[in-house]
């Protein structure tokens, strides 16, 4: 049940691992940020399952609107950083842990879908097995993009397009979480 809810997740992990290219902090903001948003994700449908209702079902695709906002933003970064000076040390690279938690959390609603119905048959000793797994489950996806990042033609191709990519990348899945939920009557 993780991986087919998550491979979107795979490709943004990819991105932000090749966005973070090595650099420690970069690196550890990116998991962090995947822990946090998808830990969220897990305690809303949780909560879900228990009955506790924290957005109206006709509010949830409106967090589409989150990627597609921190994709406009990605890309007047990316542009305007054509017109200045580089700062290798203090650039934003497009990996602040809150940005990676908010475009994991946006696209979570296909995973509080799927996961609300299945925590609501399952007891607590079933539901807290899931989420062992699930978690367990990050760890795999974190390393398995970091591992795809580093790979010499994905990381050029990254590095060359990268700035493009991600942008481009967090639009669509915002575009897509809007459409798919009929916001503003998609």
């Amino acid at each position: 049940m993780f991986a087919v809810t998550n491979v979107d997740d795979m490709v943004m992990l990819t991105v932000f691992f090749g966005r973070a290219a090595g650099r420690r902090p970069a690196v550890t903001r990116v998991v962090a940020g995947q822990y946090l948003g998808f830990s969220a994700i897990v305690a809303v449908s949780v909560l879900g399952a228990l009955g506790a209702t924290l957005l109206p079902d006709d509010a949830v695709p409106y967090l589409g609107l989150l990627p597609v906002a921190l994709g406009i933003r990605a890309g007047w970064m990316a542009w305007r950083s054509r017109h200045e000076p580089a700062h290798d040390v203090d650039r934003d690279d497009g990996v602040g842990l809150l940005h990676v938690a908010v475009v994991t959390f946006a696209n979570g609603g296909d995973n509080i879908g799927v996961y609300v119905p299945v925590f609501a048959v399952a007891g607590i000793s079933s539901i807290v097995g899931y989420v062992a797994v699930f978690l367990v489950g990050v760890a795999i996806w974190c390393a398995a993009g970091y591992y795809l990042a580093g790979r010499p033609a994905i990381a050029t191709a990254l590095s060359r397009w990268g700035h493009i990519v991600l942008p481009v990348i967090l639009i669509g899945i915002g575009l897509r979480i809007l459409v798919q939920g009929n916001a503003f009557g998609l």
